[in-house]
């Protein structure tokens, strides 16, 4: 054996780093908007919503409808009273100021409900004011019924023209 020493081992080597670039790659400066093409689009997205919310919400809103009006005279068993002006009696009892008026569709669909209201007396018969508000248009016509006493036709035309004029007895 010998005393000499094997020859020294040289140190592992780091892992090798590459230098860093000497310059950062370029980016380009971004331009500032134009005021006035800002405010322009600002101006057009803001419209375009509003116009949105109103096409939205006005899909949302009832039909059109009308107020039908007109008269409904009672002239058998009228009688004369004293605050109401008058009323139904005997058969008629069911006629008052108050009494129900059913508005159907041309389906037969109950499109609106009202009352009788303010009556007169005359000659033993009795004359009722007749409104029905909010009846939907649309309708080829419309059928009236006064309490239960059956239904009366009229046209779209003389219901929005308010030309109701029903009687009964």
């Amino acid at each position: 054996m010998t005393n000499e020493l094997p020859p020294p081992v040289d140190p592992p080597t780091a892992f090798v780093v590459p230098p860093p670039p000497t310059e950062p790659p370029a980016i380009a400066p971004k331009k500032p908007i134009n005021p006035i093409l800002a405010a322009l689009l600002g101006l057009a997205v803001g419209a375009g919503l509003v116009g949105g919310a109103w096409a939205y919400t006005g899909r949302d809103t009832a039909p059109d409808t009308f107020t039908l009006i007109g008269t409904f005279t009672l002239t058998e068993g009228a009688i004369r009273t004293e605050g109401e002006n008058c009323r139904g009696n005997g058969g008629y009892d069911d006629i008052a100021r108050g009494t129900s008026v059913t508005v159907y569709n041309a389906a037969g669909e109950v499109a609106a409900t009202g009352s009788l209201g303010e009556s007169e007396y005359s000659v033993g018969a009795c004359a009722y004011i007749v409104t029905v508000d909010d009846v939907p248009k649309g309708e080829k016509f419309y059928q009236v019924e006064v309490s239960h006493r059956g239904k009366v036709q009229m046209t779209a035309e003389e219901a929005e023209a308010g030309k109701l004029a029903a009687t009964l007895g």
